[in-house]
């Protein structure tokens, strides 16, 4: 496995991989590497991409210093796990170098209005913008590409599509399926910051994600549904919603389509979030 550190390294690493007829397989991440990463890995691998794996944290993509502060940096595991699950290439940027003005603001800054505004976005003021500015720059950097992202972060993946489509980058972005605990907990770096309770409390996301697939009534009713699951289990609810898998708008009690269950709440001081695909096609009443 290749360790890389620098933009030139990046870009020139890329490019030959290309240049041997090879596509590169990019996997973005912030490093506290978990399986649900590796699972990122190895759909890589199945398309038969040269695998490239960044690790950066974005502070731009924080609106909290205290959350900011306390994820997750494991870097020599996350060496480990990237070696044993077949990573070609590690990039490790400076900040220095993916934002030279920092702490002061970027000025330039990639924005997808409406889709990032609400949900995770009317919570973390500005998180999106952050994330569409780091990944509009992966790309850069990359060039011609797979990039492949967990649907755990359903918006996030709704964003970058989005982002994609509109500044046409040659980028295939590929959403893969959640990863999860046996428990039904999805994997994410930020549960190593909570205690064994709070992984308990945790569970009711997914918890009421399974709730209201099988309930038999409206996007209201399945909603309030999801809430009072997650309440009763000791969460915060940040919101619980059904929306329209390529608007994110709400879906109404009238709509009978297939839509997507999205859940956020705050266990133990740290934000969670979840979603499912939910059928509302067929329902009694």
């Amino acid at each position: 496995m290749e360790r890389l550190s620098t933009l030139h390294e990046w870009r020139d690493f890329a490019q030959a991989v290309r240049d041997e007829g090879r596509s590169v397989g990019l996997v973005p991440t912030m490093g506290a590497l978990h399986d649900g990463h590796l699972s990122l890995v190895r759909r890589a691998h199945d398309h038969g991409d040269v695998v490239l794996l960044t690790s950066f944290v974005n502070p731009r993509q924080f609106s909290d210093a205290d959350d900011l502060a306390a994820y997750p940096h494991t870097p020599g595991a996350d060496a480990v796990l990237a070696n044993e699950g077949g990573v070609d290439a590690v990039v490790t940027p400076t900040l220095a170098e993916m934002w030279p003005d920092y702490p002061s603001p970027t000025l330039t800054t990639v924005s997808v209005k409406g889709l990032g505004d609400r949900l995770e976005g009317h919570g973390r003021p500005g998180h999106f913008d952050g994330v569409a500015s780091v990944v509009a720059k992966l790309f850069a950097l990359t060039g011609p590409c797979r990039a492949y992202f967990g649907e755990k972060d359903y918006q996030q993946l709704v964003v970058v599509r989005r982002m994609v489509r509109d500044l046409a980058f040659d980028v295939d972005v590929v959403g893969c399926a959640t990863r999860r605990a046996p428990d039904g907990l999805a994997l994410s770096s930020r549960n190593a910051r909570l205690s064994a309770e709070g992984l308990v409390r945790a569970r009711a996301l997914s918890g009421a994600l399974r709730a209201a697939r099988a309930a038999n009534g409206p996007a209201s009713a399945r909603r309030t549904l999801m809430d009072r699951v997650m309440t009763d289990a000791g969460v915060d609810v940040a919101y619980a919603d059904i929306v329209d898998p390529a608007t994110l708008l709400p879906l109404d009690d009238d709509d009978r389509v297939v839509g997507r269950a999205l859940v956020a709440g705050i266990v133990e001081g740290v934000r969670l979030i979840d979603n499912d695909e939910i059928d509302l096609t067929t329902r009694g009443g």
